[in-house]
């Protein structure tokens, strides 16, 4: 399992990075929070990463902080929530604001979020 990866990045976007570790190029999805810290193409970074095995499918998910690595583990557990929403989470709403979110019940702040809906924020307040 990889747990972190230091390298150039070479491609960046919203959503994704492209970092190279001594010429192997690992694709790893991002949330908007992690871009936010990620440094320019061509320089070195170090992400910590989820690796999420599928029968057909290996994917990486990056974070810049061991927080946001968590919340997404966490938010994981909850039924109904795959990779997608978690990093639409993290992309939405900073750690502790959701996780203010979830202990005061706020179901409107929650439900705001991409991809979540009044059912599944339910679900997130009541799970975690």
């Amino acid at each position: 399992m990889i747990g972190s990866l230091t390298g150039i990045i070479r491609e960046s976007s919203f959503t994704e990075i492209l970092i190279d570790v001594h010429g192997v190029g690992y694709l790893v999805f991002i949330p908007l929070s992690t871009f936010d810290r990620l440094p320019k193409p061509g320089e070195e970074a170090t992400v910590l990463v989820h690796t999420n095995v599928k029968e057909d499918d290996i994917q990486l998910y990056g974070f810049a902080s061991a927080q946001e690595k968590q919340m997404f583990k966490m938010l994981m557990t909850v039924s109904g929530i795959g990779p997608k929403i978690a990093l639409n989470v993290l992309s939405a709403m900073s750690v502790s604001s959701f996780c203010a979110a979830v202990a005061s019940a706020d179901l409107k702040a929650i439900n705001q979020i991409s991809g979540i809906g009044k059912k599944t924020a339910e679900l997130i307040v009541l799970e975690l």
